[in-house]
């Protein structure tokens, strides 16, 4: 698996819309970067011993979950299965049969879930449960998963050395 092309947002954007998800699609496209050319046995790792179910796996595995949840769910509506039944949250457990193939394939998926939910969607709009703005589930989304790049930093970089933004 190659790193994703990212390019950052207009630096000259007017559309907040518009950014905010450009933003979130960098953040995405750096996560999957920080995965990207991991062997499964990196990839599934858990070398902070004071967290032994953060791997990076787990952190696409989790982003996924929270995409789904505040995007499709939330802002939208949709009846999808949340990835979040249980606790401790199980969004961040790996299976057997999860690779970094797959893991990274339904995290893609759930872009385009995101996408389809977000169609008619404004930055004012409230969403599906009435209780927020589209504008706070957007930002919400891009800090959840700007935090978890800076913890796949760290992974990465335990895992082979590789450093970078």
């Amino acid at each position: 698996m190659t790193k994703p092309q990212r390019r950052w947002p207009d630096e000259l954007a007017i559309d907040e819309l518009r950014l905010q998800l450009d933003f979130l699609q960098f953040l995405r496209q750096t996560a999957v970067g920080k995965v990207a050319g991991l062997t499964h046995a990196l990839a599934a790792a858990a070398p902070i011993a004071t967290s032994p179910r953060t791997t990076a796996l787990g952190v696409i595995k989790h982003l996924t979950a929270a995409e789904r949840y505040w995007i499709s769910i939330t802002a939208a509506g949709a009846d999808l299965p949340s990835r979040w039944q249980g606790s401790p949250d199980p969004s961040w457990d790996l299976s057997d049969t999860d690779t970094p193939q797959t893991i990274i394939a339904a995290y893609q998926a759930e872009w385009t879930h995101s996408a389809d939910a977000l169609a008619d969607k404004g930055p004012d709009d409230l969403t599906a449960d009435g209780q927020r703005t589209v504008r706070w589930i957007l930002a919400h989304v891009n800090q959840e998963t700007a935090r978890h790049v800076g913890h796949l930093d760290v992974l990465r970089e335990l895992a082979d050395g590789e450093a970078g933004e």
